[in-house]
């Protein structure tokens, strides 16, 4: 079975999307690509980012859409810009019928590269190498692809839950309560499985 993911990277500026295929552990890239809202009315341009997505969602097919949580930073006004941008982002996807799962920046740096402080170019990289994309990714487009593979490797990660492939404190772990819990329950369900989930 195929699952079909897209990860949305919001900015009212940029918003980075991309579309993978799950299937058998393996992750390829089915099209990916940032939207650049075009300068004027914050109406106009919500409006744009929604249009936009919505024709990727249309043309893609997607099955579960992922997005970044959004933290308050140093900046209220940037914030809040980020926020409408999310919203309209959040509501091409609720349009379309998909499901919005949601991670934490940390949760999708550690995902797409093993470190949760991984830097921008850092992300890009990985996502090039883990996708085969041999050209280089713009930045909002390897964060929404990175936070796709956040979404599949927890969608993945709860089916083995499911069978009883991991111990409860993997699963408490991962909803934020001991990192060090979380990695050592990964390193021991990796051990066992003698690969990836």
């Amino acid at each position: 079975m195929v699952l079909r993911i897209i990860g949305l990277d919001p900015g009212l500026n940029h918003t980075g999307w991309g579309v993978i295929d799950v299937a058998g552990g393996r992750y390829s890239v089915v099209e990916s690509g940032v939207i650049h809202v075009p300068k004027g009315e914050l109406s106009s341009r919500l409006g744009h980012i929604v249009r936009e997505l919505t024709s990727v969602i249309e043309r893609t097919s997607p099955t579960l859409a992922a997005a970044e949580r959004v933290f308050v930073n140093v900046n209220p006004q940037s914030t809040l810009r980020l926020g409408q941008a999310r919203g309209a982002a959040l509501v091409a996807a609720d349009l379309a019928g998909l499901t919005v799962e949601e991670f934490t920046p940390s949760e999708i740096k550690e995902a797409a590269t093993g470190t949760g402080k991984a830097d921008k170019e850092m992300i890009q990289r990985m996502m090039g190498l883990l996708l085969g994309i041999e050209r280089t990714l713009q930045a909002d487009e390897a964060d929404a692809l990175a936070c796709a593979v956040c979404c599949a490797n927890a969608v993945k990660l709860r089916a083995v839950e499911r069978t009883g492939g991991t111990t409860r404190p993997y699963a408490t772990a991962r909803r934020g309560r001991s990192a060090s819990g979380a990695r050592s329950a990964w390193t021991a369900l990796v051990t066992k499985k003698g690969d990836l989930p």
